[in-house]
């Protein structure tokens, strides 16, 4: 009889395994000794002893996941999808990198004036003999020629230098990983491994924009002086970019305050529908919209919202809501990008980093009284479904809500939120600490919280 429910039922014996290997890695991860994952190797091995045969993951697919994540990252970090024909040779930005004497504009960018603006640098594609070196503060730093090094090793984490056979860096492009990695600062600061998917919030894109030569191409478009241009990459600071820009050509809010917005990590997208601060769309359309529009690859993006002349101008002018390159460099990349970003998981809170009794006191306050899990529900700790929210009921403003097609903000996921607390709280870092955060919702949600009841939650929040 027994034999005869395990063959009729091997579903609930594949959910049974699953749920058991969910609950060793939480009760794991809560003793602080591994990561909080699931391997795909992991539930091969549990299915290859629990279930039957033919409910066990196959070696084709097993194979085929981790192939796609293999080729999703190789995209994520290396690709430039062809966008050096606009960041090089419009935007003439190696030039400004090389500098005079190397066959630039300028006194070019040394490794440690990269570094000032965020850029980090990959230790591990660094050559044996240049670690040597750097360790023996053998190599020059503040020389542009110590840059071009770097970037010949590939080693500026989200750049590509192109060079000619002379060895003359000619062109440059740029990477997903640019805005959305950084690394552990193992070898020094701003030198280590890399940390996919964490928001780089040192990196100070507009003052990398604002070397470019030739920047009179974004002021054509936006139908303002170079100068105007200037002031706007220069209002976003470290850890800011406004992907709006170039549809909508508002470069500060009504306040006066730029309009950019914090970068956000991309770990632990799994489960949630909405991508961005306000929603534009799935982790799929907005990929295609940030390599098509904001990157300047060639691909093909298509999103008629954008064809509305009142609300986005610039994209209706330049054709941006409906792109189409031949052949196309993006397109074909995106579903492995995806199935890499989805692997991507929070890095678990590193140990005595908060208090933990503390922290056990918070999540019952998440959970009840502080009522946060109502929208930001675990384990995704955003809503499952429709994640958006109206202004209104978030009890701020609506301008950058206004900018997005549906006009409301979005129930931002949680977890992890320890990597990325500086720059400050919502989409422009407007609360500077978690406290501020938990006050702004204790006093909007009358919440009538107690001092110590705030602490714990923060603790709780530090700890997810």
């Amino acid at each position: 009889m027994w034999i005869k429910f395990f063959r009729l039922r091997p579903t609930a014996i594949i959910l049974a395994c699953i749920l058991v290997l969910v609950a060793i890695s939480t009760f794991v991860f809560f003793k602080d000794e591994v990561k909080p994952t699931v391997s795909v190797g992991q539930l091969q091995e549990v299915l290859s002893r629990s279930a039957p045969e033919s409910a066990q993951l196959g070696p084709e697919l097993e194979k085929s996941i981790l192939e796609r994540i293999e080729k999703g990252q190789h995209t994520f970090r290396y690709d430039t999808f062809g966008d050096e024909a606009f960041w090089g040779d419009t935007l003439k930005l190696h030039r400004a990198i090389a500098g005079e004497k190397l066959g630039g504009v300028g006194p070019g960018v040394s490794p440690k004036e990269a570094l000032a603006v965020g850029l980090k640098v990959d230790a591990e594609a660094l050559p044996k003999n240049l670690v040597k070196d750097l360790k023996a503060r053998k190599v020059n730093l503040d020389d542009p020629a110590s840059t071009l090094v770097l970037l010949e090793n590939d080693a500026v984490v989200g750049l590509t230098g192109f060079f000619d056979k002379k060895g003359n860096l000619s062109s440059i492009g740029i990477q997903c990983a640019l805005c959305h990695s950084t690394v552990d600062d193992s070898f020094a600061p701003g030198i280590g491994k890399r940390l996919d998917g964490w928001a780089n919030r040192d990196l100070n894109v507009g003052a990398i924009i604002s070397l470019a030569p030739n920047l009179q191409v974004i002021a054509d478009r936006l139908g303002v002086d170079v100068a105007t241009v200037k002031k706007v990459l220069a209002s976003w600071g470290p850890g800011k970019y406004d992907a709006v820009l170039l549809m909508d050509g508002k470069g500060f809010a009504p306040d006066g305050k730029s309009a950019a917005v914090l970068l956000p990590p991309i770990f632990s997208l799994s489960g949630i529908n909405l991508h961005t601060w306000t929603g534009w769309g799935s982790l799929v359309h907005w990929n295609a919209y940030v390599a098509n529009t904001q990157m300047r690859g060639k691909g093909t993006f298509f999103d008629p919202r954008l064809n509305n002349p009142s609300k986005y101008p610039i994209a209706v002018k330049t054709g941006d809501w409906n792109i189409r390159n031949k052949p196309d460099l993006i397109t074909p990349k995106l579903a492995d990008l995806h199935v890499f970003q989805l692997a991507l998981t929070a890095p678990p809170a590193p140990k005595n980093s908060y208090d933990k009794k503390a922290a056990q006191r918070g999540e019952k306050l998440f959970n009840e009284k502080a009522k946060c899990a109502q929208c930001h529900v675990p384990p995704v700790f955003s809503e499952p479904g429709w994640n958006m929210h109206t202004p209104e009921e978030m009890g701020i403003d609506a301008f950058q809500a206004d900018r997005s097609p549906d006009n409301r903000y979005r129930t931002s996921p949680l977890n992890g939120l320890w990597t990325h607390q500086k720059g400050g709280f919502f989409h422009d870092g407007r609360f500077a600490d978690l406290k501020e955060v938990i006050e702004f919702y204790n006093t909007t949600f009358k919440l009538n919280l107690t001092e110590r009841e705030k602490n714990d939650l923060a603790e709780y929040l530090k700890s997810i």
